[in-house]
């Protein structure tokens, strides 16, 4: 007789190093498996262009309808390549996330605040008239969050992991850089970056309020 896992149990399973491993993976593959359909559907519908067909549900800078782009352009890449770009860094920082207990909510709630903040600021601060897509705005979200993790934590491990994020990945830190003349979403990474800090705080303050309550 089969047994039914309950939603703690679930997500006790992916907290582990083996359930964080094997989520990830699904989920960068997901990503892939995405992008494959939308280039097929692309060629198939305009066999000589070059726009994805669902990179149009992105974010439409300075456009209102524009913003429900928002919640789905983590899932659109503009190619392989910029699909590629991410995948590395989205596997190996939503693994350092979500392994240990609580990680789970602890990814939802810092991709929730990445998302929001880079659409925003993607939204806003891009010229009129262009689409953004791609999750770098939750890569540059989940990197902040690993690092100021530590920062409030003051624990051993956080530190470490903190320390090891920031040397590893630290450098891509200057994407929050105004850029002229290139295609990456400059604006996307600062949301997002200020969207990772923000949840870290925002966790960090809601841990202690519940100390100071018991």
């Amino acid at each position: 007789m089969e047994r039914m896992n309950s939603p703690a149990e679930s997500r006790a399973k992916v907290e582990t190093p083996k359930g964080a491993l094997f989520f990830m993976i699904g989920a960068v593959l997901f990503l892939w498996v995405l992008e494959i359909i939308d280039f097929v559907i692309s060629r198939i519908l305009n066999p000589f262009g070059n726009t994805e067909v669902l990179d149009q549900f992105g974010i439409h800078s300075w456009e209102p309808l524009g913003l429900l782009g928002i919640p789905f352009a983590p899932f659109l890449h503009a190619g392989f390549g910029h699909l590629a770009a991410n995948s590395l860094p989205l596997l190996v920082l939503g693994f350092l996330i979500l392994v240990g207990r609580g990680g789970s909510w602890r990814l939802l709630i810092t991709t929730a605040f990445s998302v929001l903040f880079s659409g925003l600021f993607a939204w806003f601060l891009t010229p009129a008239h262009h689409v953004i897509v791609g999750a770098s705005g939750v890569v540059f979200g989940w990197l902040v969050y690993l690092i100021l993790r530590g920062v409030f934590a003051r624990e051993v491990r956080s530190i470490i992991v903190s320390v090891v994020v920031l040397v590893v990945y630290g450098g891509v830190l200057w994407g929050v850089m105004p850029s002229v003349g290139s295609n990456v979403s400059w604006q996307a990474h600062l949301g997002g970056a200020i969207g990772g800090g923000l949840a870290a705080w925002y966790m960090h303050s809601r841990a202690k309020k519940k100390a100071q309550l018991v």
